[in-house]
């Protein structure tokens, strides 16, 4: 973690960065809008808990762990700023008016479940149910953060999945998170090593699922779909596979890779990152050799 400046939204710089590979050679875009590490000074004082009670709400080091698919030809997006200030994985303006010193704007969604649990686009507790803030924020600062920070960063995803569609004829997007061994609980994915989101199968094509699904469970992983993890708001909103861009979203148990408790990370990061590198490896060349095949068909 780096604190940054006290000046608000203007304290990331940049808010987020694109890796980009030499070149784009397969139809994948890899995002990870949770791993962001940099807090604000201003956010820490206007915070009622510590720097490491905020950092639970955090995709810890998800980036380092996909940083490999830059070298198999894709692009990975990745946010500087975290999600306990600002969770890009919501509709833009999902807020909770309690938490708010003025009125909201008229189109702000008030009343979704994300919004009721504490989880809005500016939440209001961090992973572990604890509030993050003193006091009530200005309106203003919402919106400022929303607009500054938010939009833009819609703005190069959506950017970066049509150019990919353009140049292959698809685009996939995978979304790439982290989940608290603890958020499992008793039921059939409570030893789950790896979620897979698709929106119940509306999200993307479902050999893409049945591709990463199969390598991993060849490595020894135990993988579960859309429990409890469907897919967020970047998986529901990317994915339309009716145009040919498709979107998976990958949760990855954090206690394969890191201490859950000082967030540092442990001996299984490197094979899991090598795992990661492999399966998302053989995925793509099956994903371009498909795309050959119908080509060469029609």
């Amino acid at each position: 973690m780096s604190p940054s400046q006290p000046d608000g939204p203007e304290a990331f710089d940049p808010p987020f960065v694109v890796d980009e590979p030499a070149q784009h050679a397969i139809p994948f875009v890899f995002n990870t809008p949770h791993s962001g590490a940099h807090y604000p000074a201003s956010f820490l004082a206007a915070s009622r808990l510590d720097a490491l009670a905020l950092r639970r709400s955090e995709d810890a080091h998800v980036d380092r762990l996909f940083a490999s698919v830059v070298g198999l030809g894709a692009p990975l997006m990745r946010a500087n700023f975290p999600r306990a200030y600002l969770d890009v994985n919501r509709e833009p303006y999902e807020l909770d008016p309690r938490m708010f010193a003025g009125r909201l704007p008229s189109f702000a969604n008030t009343r979704s479940m994300r919004v009721a649990g504490g989880l809005g686009t500016v939440p209001r507790i961090v992973a572990d149910g604890q509030e993050i803030y003193r006091e009530r924020l200005p309106v203003e600062e919402a919106v400022q953060r929303i607009e500054t920070l938010y939009k833009p960063y819609h703005r190069t995803l959506r950017g970066l999945i049509h150019r990919t569609a353009r140049s292959f004829g698809q685009a996939f997007l995978i979304d790439c998170h982290s989940m608290p061994s603890s958020s499992l609980g008793r039921d059939e994915s409570a030893q789950a090593d790896f979620v897979l989101g698709d929106r119940f199968g509306t999200a993307c094509l479902p050999s893409l699922v049945e591709g990463v699904e199969s390598r991993l469970r060849i490595l020894g992983y135990k993988v579960v779909r859309n429990k409890p993890y469907a897919g967020g708001f970047i998986t529901e909103h990317y994915g339309e596979p009716g145009l040919g861009r498709h979107a998976l979203q990958i949760e990855i148990n954090r206690a394969l890779y890191m201490n859950e408790q000082s967030l540092a990370v442990t001996a299984g990061f490197t094979s899991l990152a090598d795992n990661l590198a492999k399966v998302f490896a053989e995925v793509a060349a099956e994903t371009v050799e498909a795309a050959s095949l119908r080509v060469a068909a029609e």
